[in-house]
């Protein structure tokens, strides 16, 4: 029996990187899935790589866009009905954007905001209901080790991702005492679409020497921007210990996944 039989949960961001790496990891595990994403193609693109698996039965796209409220409503509660309830939830959806401080427009503060801390609020409110009909559930929120140590020219998105963080930590202690669990995970050093695209949305006079310390401890074989990355699915595999029972007594907490980049 896989620890994530009869187990149904919505993953949002779940096109690509380590969203879709979680997805097919829970799929994997037996659970029943809901993949969210603004992208039709990554999610077919999932959709694709679950049938390689044997796993797709099991599987529905949903096309979602966590920075548009009435999207994120009718999203969440297509998503519970397809499922029939809801076990958990994981927030792995958002989006990053790079410039200089002093040169950042408030259009972009707002647009990071919006989609990655604002996102993350509505998906969580939306689901809570159905979350809190169970005696035990989990939402899993994706933090960065950006909310925790300097990552330069991101500014807003570390605002944004501490932000989660501060949320998550605030949820855990309110429906504790239902039986709900909230946990973020902090990934850094990990290959996704975002650390692909991360060079294009560098400053072009950025000062490289400030990503001295934005290496990985620990051999990889991966690489993004030309900078050592983990694989995806090491998140994903911690994201499936924490929605299963391995994780029971795990709240409240950030796990940061980064190969031992800010040991």
């Amino acid at each position: 029996m896989n620890r994530l039989d009869n187990h149904r949960t919505l993953v949002t961001g779940a096109a690509s990187g380590i969203g879709q790496a979680t997805a097919l990891r829970l799929l994997d595990e037996g659970a029943t899935v809901v993949a969210a994403d603004v992208s039709t193609d990554g999610l077919a693109a999932t959709s694709a790589r679950a049938a390689e698996r044997g796993t797709a039965d099991r599987l529905t796209t949903l096309t979602l866009d966590i920075g548009d409220e009435q999207s994120v409503i009718a999203g969440v509660r297509s998503s519970i009905e397809t499922l029939g309830g809801l076990d958990s939830l994981v927030n792995a959806a958002g989006i990053l954007r790079a410039s200089h401080t002093e040169q950042t427009s408030l259009d972009l503060w707002d647009l990071i905001i919006r989609v990655n801390l604002t996102g993350t609020f509505l998906v969580v409110r939306e689901a809570l209901p159905a979350l809190l009909a169970n005696p035990r559930a989990t939402v899993v929120n994706f933090s960065s080790t950006s909310a925790a140590f300097a990552h330069p020219y991101m500014a807003a998105y570390a605002a944004s991702k501490g932000g989660i963080q501060s949320f998550t930590h605030a949820i855990a202690l309110e429906y504790g005492g239902k039986g709900l669990r909230a946990v973020c995970v902090a990934p850094g050093s990990i290959k996704s679409g975002i650390t692909d695209a991360t060079p294009g949305y560098l400053p072009a006079d950025s000062d490289w020497a400030l990503f001295s310390k934005l290496s990985p401890a620990l051999p990889t074989d991966r690489e993004s921007g030309g900078a050592g990355m983990g694989d995806p699915t090491a998140v994903a595999g911690v994201i499936a210990m924490l929605v299963s029972e391995d994780g029971a007594f795990i709240t409240g907490t950030e796990i940061r996944i980064d190969g031992g980049t800010h040991a």
